[in-house]
């Protein structure tokens, strides 16, 4: 059977992180620029072995990501960075970029968190322009840092509206911190018209994601998988709506699967959910956005037909407005081949 090219299936990419979007060759560049030790895995033995299922795999993992973060010492090294992210997201189809980023990692090097955003959006409308690609920004709060922290992120992604950022989220940890305490923040972020995108149901299970929806208003959900093990939820997600921001390669470096099959894609697609598929973390996973959508055909079984559903179903799930989602739709429909039906002359 001939397959259709899944580089050039128009997508959305709705779950990338800021440094974990750099290429593995700019990480090695960036770290004898500014010497920079990188640990075997990061350098000879990419991309490394992982594992989340305890705190000392968890801990592991964010220390290679703080390592990773640690070469971003200058405005061109984070231009470099986004501009890269527009490039391979443009190269494997993704049309629309939600790049998420937490401005308090970077603040002591960039001169603050205002600074520091400054410098993305700038960066992004660049590689925007020079891609074709539109490059937004999810400003995330952290888990494992004190709620108040999270209000001050929030005040400062609704500065933004209308100026690249669409949205608030909440990452690291799940098992770490009360995501319920983190709900003012997410308050401020809804009131300012954000979209409130918090990790859920990843590391923890459906409790999570209930909490997401009931205490910090989630429009769409990071990760979320674990919402298959609880059926009235499910059925919430799926007759609100509220996508899920699947990211198969992720699920299994970090253990929470411990095979590709066992990512539940279909029994998420089946039940009716919307899927917005995504990398997370290439860096770290070695695998970016078209590799996702590649899993879903070959360990899934996903047609051609499912994939432009899970196309649809990100750009669906995105931020973009009506005009750009109307166009990239119908453009999904070339892609399959979908004509529309010729217009009935009048009588």
């Amino acid at each position: 059977m001939t397959h259709r090219d899944l580089r050039v299936l128009p997508k959305a990419h709705l779950h990338l992180h800021f440094s974990g979007s750099m290429r593995h060759l700019t990480l090695v560049e960036l770290a004898d620029k500014h010497g920079v030790r990188l640990p075997d895995a990061l350098r000879t033995d990419w991309p490394p072995e992982l594992s989340a299922a305890d705190e000392r795999g968890w801990f592991r993992f964010q220390r290679l990501y703080d390592i990773a973060r640690s070469v971003l010492r200058t405005e061109d090294d984070v231009r470099r960075l986004v501009r890269e992210a527009a490039e391979d997201d443009r190269a494997d189809g993704s049309r629309w970029l939600e790049i998420q980023v937490d401005p308090s990692g970077y603040a002591n090097r960039f001169h603050g968190i205002t600074e520091f955003t400054d410098l993305v959006l700038d960066a992004a409308r660049d590689a925007s322009a020079a891609t074709g690609i539109a490059v937004q920004v999810v400003i995330a709060a952290n888990r494992t840092r004190h709620p108040l922290d999270a209000r001050t992120l929030a005040r400062l992604a609704s500065q933004y509206v209308g100026r690249g950022v669409v949205g608030f989220g909440l990452s690291n940890d799940e098992r770490r911190g009360t995501t319920s305490e983190f709900a003012p923040a997410f308050r401020i972020a809804r009131h300012a018209g954000l979209l409130a995108v918090p990790h859920g149901g990843e590391l923890c299970g459906p409790a999570t994601v209930r909490t997401c929806l009931d205490e910090l208003g989630a429009g769409r959900i990071g990760h979320g998988v674990r919402s298959v093990e609880d059926p009235d939820l499910l059925k919430r997600l799926v007759d609100a709506q509220v996508a899920l921001e699947v990211c198969p390669a992720s699920n299994v470096s970090l253990g929470v699967y411990r095979r590709p099959e066992d990512v539940p894609l279909r029994r998420l697609y089946e039940a009716g959910a919307r899927i917005a598929l995504g990398a997370d973390d290439p860096l770290l996973f070695g695998s970016r956005l078209a590799e996702q959508y590649e899993s879903a055909r070959s360990v899934h079984a996903f047609t051609d037909e499912e994939l432009a559903d899970l196309a649809r179903g990100s750009i669906l799930a995105s931020t973009a407005p009506p005009e750009t989602r109307k166009a990239l739709l119908t453009e999904i429909d070339t892609w399959l081949g979908v004509t529309a039906p010729a217009a009935v002359p009048a009588s």
